[in-house]
């Protein structure tokens, strides 16, 4: 291993460890310290975060067959799921974490775009997630979901959001309903929906991707500080971000979305606004503004969860690291 850096040396490998063998337990520490150096020298936190989502995010409650049930199955490195529209640029973070998996063999896929995520949040200030390993992965390109799964920000050109791909269809014209009609499927509520939408705080939307946002911010084109540490640097500049300091993991996202006179560089996108707009979301929107350390608390729980979605535990109660 590379030699740590300060913050890193406070992310201590060396951790009581439960199920699995001495080599996978070794081989996750060894994997889970390599991702957190990229996130020091790469700020790639947004990508690894969305990385791990897009995989665990086709789950369909309703099917109980594994590997068709969809979720954190590893499937989104294979096509033709690396290459629906949702998981555009994708490809390139796969294969940025191929030099990691080629070298720690016993750790799956899944497990490194689950414990990518987890890393990514901790290494930006977030809250500190009790991962579990282990996960088994989905086989071949037949364990892929079909296209459709994962949610839409915004309408098409007919006003309508989601579609009638995927296990189950996300149709609706408006952004709440959408949004439950996805969520649902992945057995979560509106808790965890507002919880999982405040990691909005990190990262950005980008044309040629999603389609949406500007080619450049005075928050994205390098001349901010965004950083949770203070530090330079922002990976490739470019894009719209929902707040000023998008590589820190805190409530802002909430305070932006709430706040009509934030700045208008910045991103509120349908689904963001509704979470304010909707009596069911609207709650915890305004608790998590409100309540930092709720939202901490909160997201975690539900980050763990949406990890562990369709996931199959090799042992059965997976590797705990902490």
């Amino acid at each position: 291993l590379r030699s740590a850096t300060r913050a890193a040396l406070a992310f201590n490998p060396v951790q009581r460890l439960r199920g699995g063998s001495d080599k996978q337990k070794e081989e996750l520490v060894a994997a889970r310290k390599e991702i957190w150096d990229l996130c020091e020298e790469k700020n790639c936190n947004p990508v690894l975060v969305r990385l791990g989502w897009h995989d665990a995010g086709t789950h369909d409650v309703n099917i109980k067959e594994w590997p068709k049930c969809g979720g954190a199955i590893g499937s989104i490195r294979f096509k033709p799921e690396i290459e629906h529209g949702a998981n555009a640029g994708l490809a390139d973070v796969v294969k940025m974490l191929e030099p990691i998996k080629d070298k720690y063999k016993s750790v799956s896929w899944a497990d490194i775009f689950q414990m990518g995520g987890a890393v990514a949040i901790e290494h930006a200030g977030g809250p500190k997630i009790a991962m579990r390993y282990g996960r088994v992965d989905g086989p071949d390109p037949k364990a892929c979901s079909p296209q459709g799964n994962l949610p839409d920000a915004e309408p098409n050109d007919k006003g309508v959001y989601g579609g009638a791909g995927g296990t189950a269809s996300t149709e609706a014209k408006e952004p709440g309903d959408h949004l439950r009609k996805v969520f649902y499927r992945m057995g979560m509520d509106d808790k965890e929906i507002v919880a999982l939408s405040g990691a909005h705080t990190l990262g950005r939307a980008w044309k040629d991707r999603s389609g949406l946002g500007a080619d450049k911010t005075k928050f994205t084109d390098g001349s901010a500080t965004v950083r949770n540490d203070g530090k330079a640097g922002c990976g490739k500049t470019g894009g719209s971000s929902w707040t000023e300091k998008w590589l820190k993991f805190d409530n802002s996202y909430f305070k932006v979305v709430s706040d009509d006179k934030a700045d208008k560089e910045l991103l509120k996108l349908s689904t963001d606004k509704v979470l304010f707009a909707d009596a069911g979301f609207k709650k915890y929107a305004e608790k998590y503004r409100d309540d930092e350390k709720a939202f901490f608390s909160d997201y975690a729980a539900a980050h763990k969860k949406l990890s562990e979605c369709g996931a199959k535990f090799e042992p059965e109660g997976g590797i705990a690291l902490d």
